[in-house]
């Protein structure tokens, strides 16, 4: 076989094992995004408009996340936190509309002391859904709520909103080893 068919064979080859290479590449990446971001991922294509897009958005959250200073607390802060949130349940009795907003002050107080910064609703938004994208629309569910005020939210949607603020409350509160996804990104890199 001349030296020019065997290029002419192997050269070809070499372009598709690298595209191969490249697509299963993608493919492995997008399966991390997806897994990483739960429903989060759908939502970010949806809004992005494809997923090639969605795909650059969510990698820049995650480059933005690994480059804050995302700490545990110590069991005695979790703790008071425990303790501050279980007051302002009880206060929903006799007044739900404070309640909910003590809740939602709560939760950017215990986001600020993971060291999250809390400078706009959107930037949180990206931020948390690095690592708690699978609770992130019980804060979107909630921060609406919120946003109702005036008499506008009924009881029962105030209620919602709670319940919805303890479900990120829990998960950004989780000790290490907990369930879900909390967890400083340093730590399991």
């Amino acid at each position: 076989m001349s030296t020019e068919t065997l290029v002419a064979i192997i050269v070809p080859c070499v372009i598709v094992l690298l595209l191969i290479g490249v697509g299963l590449w993608a493919v492995s990446r997008r399966r991390h995004l997806k897994h990483r971001f739960g429903p989060e991922y759908e939502r970010t294509v949806e809004e992005a408009g494809g997923r090639l897009p969605a795909d650059r958005e969510l990698r820049s959250r995650e480059r933005r996340h690994d480059s804050l200073q995302i700490r545990e607390l110590p069991p005695d802060l979790r703790q008071q936190y425990a303790e501050d949130w279980s007051r302002v349940q009880e206060r929903f009795v006799d007044r739900p509309e404070s309640a909910v907003s003590e809740a939602d002050s709560l939760v950017s107080r215990l986001m600020r002391e993971r060291g999250y910064p809390t400078e706009g609703y959107e930037q949180q938004l990206q931020d948390l859904s690095v690592e708690h994208g699978r609770t992130l629309e019980h804060y979107r569910d909630a921060h609406d709520v919120l946003a109702r005020r005036g008499g506008h939210a009924t009881t029962e949607e105030l209620r919602g909103a709670m319940v919805h603020y303890r479900a990120l409350f829990d998960e950004l509160l989780a000790a290490p080893s907990g369930a879900g996804s909390g967890g400083s990104r340093t730590e399991e890199t």
